[in-house]
């Protein structure tokens, strides 16, 4: 396999399609907010991404199998009239370097260009560094006219600097060269832990924007889940840095976890 492979179920098309991107990073707070909207909407998997830029490991199943590392798009059918429907991305991991990076997210967008998709929403954790009794969502987007749209939703544009590393941001920046809009929805978070509440302030908000009705009750079901399994690939990976010549360095982990 050479770069990045997308293996794509036949005949999809999509109305309007919105991406929506919830990758691991801090708090896993995007990865629980994508994997519930999946997950509640009975979104169906219409493609699986692999790449040779995901870290160098299989994974060993309870059944006796193994499989490769990968990402996957699963749509989602909205039945209203004039409702977009949605693509929603999900893995279990990111790119391990920048030159990956856009590697890896130049094709995600390629693949929604032939969707005709033009808005974008990228899900994520803001750490702040302490615990937050009620976390507020944050955004950065690509246009003017997007902040206006979303503030009347709640979303708090003006007070995150810094950086958005990884997919959350690149998707974002390289959708806006290709004329695509949207926004990336950072929940509070601690950083140091897999956050619920965070990831349940971003679906709030998210599913407002989309006028779409989901129940959050098995969020905290879902995160228990998802924790111990991002545990167990940060160990994988810790593995790797000893042997293979250190795969990721400092905060190339937050691809991760």
């Amino acid at each position: 396999m050479k770069g990045t492979i997308i293996i794509s179920k036949k005949g999809v098309k999509l109305k309007n399609p919105i991406l929506i991107e919830g990758l691991p990073g801090i708090g896993l707070v995007g990865k629980l907010a994508a994997e519930h909207l999946i997950k509640e909407l009975k979104a169906e998997k219409v493609a699986e991404i692999y790449s040779e830029h995901f870290p160098h490991q299989v994974l060993m199943l309870k059944k006796g199998t193994l499989r490769m590392l990968k990402n996957k798009f699963y749509a989602w059918k909205n039945p209203k009239k004039n409702g977009a429907d949605l693509l929603i991305l999900v893995g279990d991991v990111q790119a391990i370097t920048p030159e990956a990076q856009f590697e890896v997210c130049s094709r995600i967008l390629d693949y929604f260009a032939k969707m005709k998709g033009k808005r974008i929403y990228t899900l994520g954790g803001y750490g702040v560094g302490k615990i937050i009794e009620n976390p507020r969502v944050l955004g950065s987007a690509t246009h003017k006219e997007v902040v206006d749209e979303l503030k009347k939703y709640g979303v708090v544009f003006g007070e995150a600097n810094g950086s958005i590393i990884g997919a959350a941001g690149l998707l974002l920046g390289l959708g806006k060269i290709r004329k695509m809009d949207g926004a990336c929805l950072m929940g509070e978070t601690h950083g140091g832990y897999v956050d619920v509440k965070s990831a349940k302030s971003v679906l709030i908000i998210l599913t407002k924007i989309l006028n779409i009705p989901l129940d959050l009750n098995k969020l905290d079901e879902r995160a228990k889940e998802s924790e111990r399994f991002m545990k167990k690939m940060e160990k994988e990976i810790e593995k790797q840095k000893g042997i293979g010549g250190g795969v990721l360095k400092g905060d190339d982990l937050s691809y991760i976890r």
